[in-house]
């Protein structure tokens, strides 16, 4: 097997792994999700679960990659050998599941930064959207056609991506990440101020900002809080343990993560300046409240923020190429460290190169995601989305946290090799926040998802998920969430060369 990667320098791997966390959900889920629990005051249980499980959880997977120097399901073996390896392998393939829809979003983003120029959506985003862009199937679970116009600029992401994976760790990841993440921040920085500068701009600052006491003794604020830190972070689908076993022997993990976390939130922070400055302007030009045009995900991107750039006055094209093309660096550099957990696995279970890890990696999640492509591919995706992240991240980290805290009782070792490379100590609280706050936050989430999703089934009071029928739940939803741990257990059977699984007795090293 070919030497081990590593990144060029401490900045290098920061950008990287703020490149995985600053992802499109920080543009396009933040904002809304403070807005609806609590305005200001939401960013007090924010805080608090950036603290408490967040960066607490990056120390961890920074620290288990660093210490096993391997892939998730390596660093996992040689934590616990194979009672352990099936977490990373799960891990892996949520991951690979999120990069197969993840790139179709990344291409709608492309198309409108083009069509930013001349406006081209016109008046009705969402027909223009559903119908001339999608060409969206009546029926969720309807295939029809390949649609070219989103297939020529997904492969262009996945061709973006082949060759930025190809060239590596230092002359392919770190240095992409060195070149977007920048561009990024100075592109959106550009958006921000001016949509502060929009009439009503301060309407919409104050409906994000103004905050709602309240809402502090909801406990749902709360779950809301720790469940967007949780999704944030790219914590618990083994990017974050592949990543950091790149690093030097000597390498400061914990304000690593520290700076990592702050950053993300920073740029959340930002995004919600900008997008609710945005609505405040939409909500003045179209007479309505900040509550009737406020909305999140695909909706806010690609309906809504096209309304918004078309009543700007002046320069409203050059406004839209800018949001749309963050949506692109934002969402490419989260995209390479999504393919690169598989690629890592892959190359480490069976001694393969790193090209040929790419190309079976990265060729099989582009080939998959032409379903993605397809008149009904919305749907997939949406539900794909939904279950994957809520029934597969939510679970890992549930999982992860608890194993290593009670099963296999590593965060004293963990601890220990965390503080002997480390500026910032950590101690007590430290164990006390995953042995105790995150297991039983997310446990909590996940009983309480299971209950609502399972009752459901069935029920056509409430109905499913966005109402979609039972049939397709299970196919699209619940189904793919159980490909992700069927796949996990069927490569962990599969035994390591040796040159892999070496004898080192990484715990006592």
């Amino acid at each position: 097997m070919e030497q081990r990667s590593q990144w060029g320098t401490r900045a290098g791997f920061i950008m990287a792994a703020v490149g995985s966390a600053v992802g499109l959900g920080n543009i396009w889920r933040f904002p809304y999700v403070a807005y609806e629990n609590g305005g200001g005051a939401f960013f007090i249980p924010y805080l608090f679960a950036l603290l408490t499980a967040g960066i607490p959880i990056l120390i961890m997977e920074f620290t288990i990659g660093h210490k096993y120097r391997g892939s998730a399901p390596l660093s996992f073996f040689r934590m616990k050998g194979k009672g352990a390896e099936w977490i990373g392998w799960w891990g892996i393939f949520v991951s690979f599941v999120i990069s197969t829809y993840y790139a179709v979003i990344i291409a709608w983003a492309m198309k409108y930064t083009i069509y930013s120029f001349n406006l081209k959506w016109g008046d009705d985003t969402g027909g223009f959207l559903f119908g001339d862009v999608l060409n969206l199937a009546d029926n969720p679970g309807e295939v029809g056609g390949l649609v070219p116009g989103v297939v020529v600029p997904l492969l262009l992401v996945w061709a973006i991506a082949f060759v930025i994976l190809l060239a590596g760790v230092k002359r392919g990841i770190e240095l992409a990440n060195r070149i977007f993440i920048p561009t990024l921040i100075v592109i959106f920085i550009m958006v921000v101020i001016r949509a502060v500068t929009l009439d009503g701009a301060a309407i919409g600052l104050e409906a994000l900002f103004k905050p709602d006491l309240s809402k502090l003794a909801d406990s749902t604020v709360w779950v809301a809080a720790y469940g967007h830190i949780f999704f944030s972070l790219s914590i618990a689908f083994a990017i974050m343990i592949t990543y950091s076993s790149y690093l030097p022997k000597k390498s400061d993990i914990t304000n690593n993560a520290f700076i990592t976390g702050f950053a993300n939130s920073g740029f959340e922070l930002l995004a919600g300046i900008g997008v609710f400055a945005a609505l405040g302007f939409m909500a003045t030009q179209s007479g309505q409240s900040v509550s009737e045009v406020a909305t999140a995900g695909v909706g806010l991107a690609f309906v809504v923020f096209p309304k918004i750039i078309s009543e700007m006055p002046g320069m409203n094209g050059l406004f839209g190429a800018l949001f749309f093309l963050s949506l692109v660096l934002a969402g490419i550099t989260s995209l390479i460290s999504i393919c690169e957990t598989y690629i890592a696995g892959f190359s480490e279970k069976f001694n393969i190169s790193r090209t040929k890890a790419v190309i079976f990696g990265v060729g099989s999640a582009a080939i998959i995601s032409l379903l993605f492509a397809t008149r009904g591919g919305l749907y997939f995706l949406d539900t794909a989305d939904y279950f994957i992240n809520q029934f597969g991240v939510a679970a890992i980290g549930l999982i992860e946290v608890f194993m290593i805290s009670w099963v296999f009782r590593k965060l004293g070792v963990f601890e220990a090799h965390a503080n002997e490379i480390s500026d910032i100590r950590v101690g007590m609280l430290w164990r006390v926040c995953l042995s105790i706050i995150t297991p039983l936050v997310l446990g909590y989430m996940m009983i309480d998802l299971f209950r609502v999703n399972i009752m459901k089934l069935h029920d056509t009071d409430n109905g499913n998920y966005e109402g979609y029928p039972d049939a397709f739940i299970l196919q699209s939803g619940w189904l793919v969430a159980g490909f992700a741990i069927v796949m996990a257990i069927i490569f962990t059977l599969m035994k390591w060369n040796k040159k892999t699984s070496d004898s080192t007795d990484y715990d006592n090293r």
